[in-house]
């Protein structure tokens, strides 16, 4: 008899464990004390990095330097924008001016520095600057894909939409980011199922970031709905039966 419930209690707490529930896989939750509180912080501008391409816009009413600009443009790009690259001494080139330092600096500053520059040469110039690498890369169980990023301030949960849902055999708990800093890459790791992400460090994504989903290890020993739990029950009392009949 004991040897019965023996085999009989690890086969109940195997199906107890089976499903995935709301406190494993629910976004957003709010009450759950074992989840991790995280705090809130101001949202930071994106700072321009070495290796950037910037693309520029020069708005003047000197007609002749703004279609001189235009045609060294068109001619270098095949009639698309062209970029810029920020060279490892942190500077970039733009036509007529060079060896601009942007590198630290958010686009609203480093289009102020390099406005400055051309009215040296423009007394009423004005820059616009943007980056054309923003993208973003998710890997793992949300998919797997490179994707722009079409917004100032892109949510870690809109980034995450446009792969596809974290799956179910995803690692909720164990999120992490990976970014490329001034100061170098840094990972950031993170559990995504708390509320209190919303306005964390971990909320907004950035150009270049590497969003990696990790597979749960215990993904293994679970179903995802209930035709496959209903269907671990029935292999599993067919077992628990067969093992009873054997000790008989």
């Amino acid at each position: 008899m004991q040897k019965k419930y023996i085999i009989f209690f690890p086969l109940i707490m195997l199906l107890l464990s089976s499903c995935y529930s709301y406190r494993h896989v629910g976004l957003l939750q709010e009450h759950n004390k074992r989840l991790p509180v995280y705090k809130a912080l101001d949202y930071e501008e994106y700072r321009i990095k070495i290796n950037d391409e910037l693309l520029f816009r020069l708005i003047t009413s000197d007609e002749t330097i703004s279609r001189l600009i235009t045609s060294n443009q068109t001619l270098s790009s095949a009639q698309s924008n062209v970029s810029y690259r920020v060279y490892p001494d942190g500077t970039v080139d733009f036509p007529f001016v060079k060896n601009i330092p942007v590198a630290g600096l958010t686009l609203n500053e480093a289009a102020i520095v390099v406005e400055n520059r051309f009215k040296e040469l423009i007394p009423d110039a004005a820059v616009k600057l943007t980056l054309a690498n923003k993208n973003f890369t998710v890997i793992g169980e949300a998919g797997t894909g490179v994707y722009p990023i079409f917004k100032d301030k892109l949510t870690l949960f809109q980034a995450l939409s446009m792969s596809g849902e974290i799956s179910y055999t995803g690692d909720y708990k164990n999120v992490r980011i990976i970014r490329e800093t001034v100061n170098g890459t840094e990972v950031l790791e993170f559990d995504i199922r708390p509320l209190s992400i919303i306005n964390s460090k971990y909320y907004y994504i950035y150009p270049n970031d590497i969003i990696y989903v990790q597979k749960n290890p215990a993904s293994f020993y679970k179903v995802n709905n209930y035709s496959s739990f209903i269907s671990l029950i029935s292999s599993s009392l067919s077992l628990l039966f067969m093992v009873i009949f054997y000790f008989k």
